[in-house]
């Protein structure tokens, strides 16, 4: 009888620990590639300098009338994106890593949800007159909420390839 008792216990156990698993299951992590055709240089400070990132951060439609980035492990940066319709949207986080011109780790936090904080890593790549970015963000808390951020990042970048060709001479930035 002891012997039933324990299997018993054993199985419910691992029940339970196969649901845990389960429930607490993120989405994968979002993943963008873009090559920008331009040097890595000019590709990092349109990334790096607030006075450059005002004129495409955000998607289609969308203003950034503020921005800060204080470029340090443990600085912090902020940003309020307006959508078309007036809507302001603050952002903010705190650098962990900076690796001029090659990479930038940084969280990611909407002031509306001050509790859920994700992670974005951007690293640059020379590839000969070429750019190639790996954009990364992970701890979504939803498969909605990561193509909301998918959606909106893409056209972000579409927006960064028509800067970076309009106004430093790059020709453009292919998906």
């Amino acid at each position: 009888m002891p012997e039933k008792s324990a299997t018993a216990v054993k199985t419910a156990a691992a029940a339970k620990s196969a649901t845990a698993v389960k429930t607490d299951v993120r989405p994968p992590a979002l993943v963008i590639k873009r090559t920008f055709d331009a040097p890595r240089d000019l590709v990092w400070k349109v990334w790096s300098d607030p006075d450059h990132a005002k004129q495409w951060w955000g998607p289609n439609g969308f203003t950034l009338p503020f921005v800060e980035m204080d470029q340090r492990p443990g600085g912090k940066w902020r940003a309020q994106m307006r959508s078309p319709d007036g809507k302001d949207m603050w952002q903010h986080g705190v650098y962990r890593e900076i690796v001029p011109p090659e990479k930038t780790v940084y969280t990611f936090v909407w002031d509306s949800e001050p509790e859920h904080e994700m992670l974005v890593t951007v690293e640059f790549a020379q590839r000969g007159n070429k750019t190639e970015m790996t954009f990364r963000q992970e701890g979504f808390t939803s498969a909605d909420e990561k193509n909301g951020h998918e959606d909106g990042w893409n056209q972000t970048f579409d927006r960064m390839a028509d800067y970076i060709k309009n106004t430093q001479g790059g020709k453009n930035a292919r998906r």
